[in-house]
């Protein structure tokens, strides 16, 4: 859920090396670097061909030429610029880390980290290539070697935000919640009005913020000149903060303020969200039936609405000793992105088109990509909840994986999401309508698929859980295949890393009293109207 934070790195020489330019030359150069910023390839590309027409073969033009390529998601010609720069001067660190930016969107992860690896080699003392790199082990979950990483970049370069608050992400990622308050409350000493450290704070759902941060957040607010990123999240922290003081009106004031300016950035349609739902249904339909019904026994997708408790349940089968849990994996997307690509055509076009085979293919491209979660446990989770949108296709593609469709108080679980910031955008949640009508989508299209497979998808209910624990873990370990582990009890004592805004949530034992819509009456009522149920107004 973290979102890029902003900040400014001291000169280092972890710069563009311009050595061997003539005058003529770097204006071309610097001309060049200024048209691939502002989005002008042609512009780019003629600055770039004029330098190179000076200095042939210079490394830093070609090393340009390797950002406009993957600009324009041209990996090859990027991975090949890049690698003829560095062959030139094979100690220049700034290419080596661009050509693991290059490699990691050709979908070359090893070589991606080795190259990144390789830019904190040749460059130890500049705090980007470690930035870089701890960045990127945070994504992919490596989360104990980012912090490392993260830690090495900060002491470089301590004025540096970003690295701070990635720090500060990371540690409650691991659940050392005590440096990542420090870490975040370092950025608010250098910038108070830092939505993000303000987001990190509040996120830690299990402490809640003092009175005093209230003030502090408060004045942070009324600062003039405020980045639109910036007030959108203390907006959502300052809701937070206000809900735990019990100060319900004052919350929602504050979150609805925040949810405005979210929309505003990227309106949601839940039109055209509908009848795209509406198409995945009637393509799903078509789909081939699968011949190796085992295909994708190794993973258990978990899906659902937001703030639903599925990284609960995630936690709950990650402490089994059969199971990896994974957290938000993008491999799913990136696979049906590769072959979208690959035929020129969105999936909604190719779907009914591909064969038995095809699916079979892209299967064994999941597993492929997700073969590292799997290297000391045999089976991994995914907890990515938009996936129920592609239950249709996962049957087709992975017949023999689990979903677990985590169910939760449809009101409550509205109400979480809507006092949760969301990155991605357009975001559903920005609006209490939206949410009800998205619901509407998600229930409809989920009880379709699992009347027609009721064996490979399962309706988990939290409030089941919570009324009766042991049974539920049962029946859900029964589900997935899974001998009872008496591990899977106490949960909140695994030890994984938890990459969602529940991390802190789930290192507890399991809390009954959840419920908060109830304290906001009327103000709700749009999504009560949405959602078929009774209004108090």
């Amino acid at each position: 859920m973290s979102s890029p934070a902003t900040g400014q790195l001291p000169p280092h020489r972890f710069e563009p090396n311009l050595a061997g330019l003539t005058p003529a030359a770097l204006q071309h150069l610097q001309a060049a670097a200024h048209a691939i910023r502002d989005g002008a390839e042609e512009a780019a590309r003629r600055a770039l061909d004029a330098t190179l027409a000076l200095t042939p073969a210079h490394p830093e033009a070609l090393r340009l030429y390797g950002l406009l390529h993957s600009r324009a998601q041209r990996h090859a010609d990027a991975r090949n610029a890049l690698q003829q720069a560095i062959a030139q001067w094979p100690d220049y660190a700034l290419a080596h880390s661009d050509l693991g930016n290059a490699q990691q969107a050709a979908g070359e992860l090893d070589a991606a980290f080795a190259s990144w690896r390789e830019a904190c080699t040749l460059a130890p003392d500049a705090p980007m290539p470690w930035f870089n790199l701890g960045r990127n082990l945070q994504q992919h979950g490596d989360t104990h070697a980012a912090i490392e990483a993260l830690q090495r970049a900060h002491v470089l370069a301590p004025g540096f935000l970003p690295a701070l608050i990635l720090l500060g992400d990371a540690l409650v990622h691991a659940g050392r919640f005590d440096e990542a308050d420090a870490s975040y409350r370092a950025a608010l000493a250098l910038h108070p009005a830092c939505g993000d450290a303000w987001r990190g704070l509040a996120n830690i759902k299990t402490r809640p913020l003092s009175a005093a941060d209230r003030e502090r957040l408060g004045a942070a607010l009324r600062q003039p000149g405020l980045a639109v990123a910036d007030r959108i999240a203390m907006g959502f922290a300052l809701g937070k903060l206000c809900e735990d003081h019990g100060l319900y009106e004052a919350a929602f004031v504050a979150l609805n303020e925040a949810n405005t300016r979210l929309r505003q950035l990227a309106p949601w349609h839940a039109g055209a969200f509908h009848a795209h739902v509406e198409a995945m249904l009637a393509a799903s339909a078509r789909l081939p039936t699968a011949t190796h019904a085992a295909l994708g026994h190794e993973v258990i997708f978990i899906v659902g609405l937001p703030r639903s408790g599925s990284t609960l349940f995630e936690q709950v089968l990650a402490a089994h000793a059969e199971v990896e849990g994974a957290s938000e994996l993008p491999d799913l997307e990136q696979v049906l992105s590769e072959e979208s690509a690959r035929r020129r055509q969105p999936l909604l076009q190719w779907m009914s088109a591909a064969t038995t085979d095809d699916w079979q293919r892209l299967g064994l491209r999941y597993l492929e990509l997700t073969a590292r979660w799997r290297l000391s446990r045999p089976r991994h989770t995914d907890k990515l909840p938009s996936n129920w949108l592609l239950g249709g296709v996962l049957g087709a593609m992975l017949p023999g994986a689990c979903i677990v469709d985590v169910r939760r108080d449809p009101l409550e679980a509205g109400w979480s999401c809507y006092k949760q910031q969301f990155y991605r955008l357009p975001h559903f949640a920005c609006t209490l309508t939206d949410i009800a009508a998205y619901i509407g989508d998600y229930q409809r299209v989920m009880a379709i698929w699992q009347a027609a497979a009721p064996r490979r998808i399962r309706i988990q209910h939290y409030e089941a859980l919570l009324a009766d624990p042991a049974h539920e873990i049962r029946e859900l370990l029964a589900f997935c295949g899974l001998p009872f582990d008496p591990a899977c009890l106490d949960y909140h004592r695994a030890t994984r890393n938890v990459r969602t805004a529940s991390a802190a949530q789930v290192r507890q034992p399991l809390q009954r009293d959840t419920t908060r819509a109830g304290h906001y009456g009327a103000r709700l009522d749009p999504l009560r109207f949405g959602l078929g149920m009774p209004t108090i107004r």
